[in-house]
C-alpha cells in the first residue's frame, strides 16, 4: 500500500520553483527597475486630483521615478475594497482612503512602505 508512502520532493535551485523562461525573468527585471507600483483611485473630482498631485510631489522629492495610475472605473475601485475616494494604493496595498494627504504625509507612508 502505497497510499501514505513519502512524498517526493523536488529540488530546485531556483527560486521561481524552476519555472525560470526568458520571459519570466525579463517580467521581473521590469517590475524590480519601475520601482513602487501607485495608483490614485477616485471618480476625478478635486480631492482626487489633490492626491494625484501630493503623491507626484512626494515621488519627486523621494526621487522615485515611478509613473501614477489615476484609476475611475468604481468596478476596479470596488476591487480594492474601497468605498471612499480618494484612495492611494501603493504595490497593490490600500494605504489610504477617504481623505486627501499631504505631500508630507505621502514621502512617510513610501518611505514605510519602500
Amino acid at each position: 500500500m502505497g497510499l501514505f508512502g513519502k512524498k517526493k520532493e523536488e529540488a530546485s535551485s531556483c527560486c521561481c520553483g524552476g519555472n525560470c523562461d526568458a520571459e519570466s525573468m525579463a517580467k521581473a527585471e521590469n517590475a524590480k527597475a519601475e520601482g513602487a507600483s501607485v495608483k490614485v483611485l477616485g471618480s476625478g473630482c478635486a480631492k482626487c486630483n489633490q492626491l494625484e498631485a501630493a503623491t507626484k510631489a512626494a515621488l519627486e522629492q523621494l526621487g522615485m521615478d515611478t509613473t501614477i495610475d489615476h484609476v475611475t472605473d468604481f468596478s476596479q475601485i470596488a476591487a480594492y475594497g474601497v468605498m471612499t475616494t480618494p484612495a492611494l494604493v501603493v504595490d497593490g496595498k490600500v494605504v489610504s482612503y477617504g481623505k486627501v494627504l499631504k505631500t508630507e504625509e505621502v514621502v512617510k507612508i513610501l518611505q514605510k512602505v519602500r
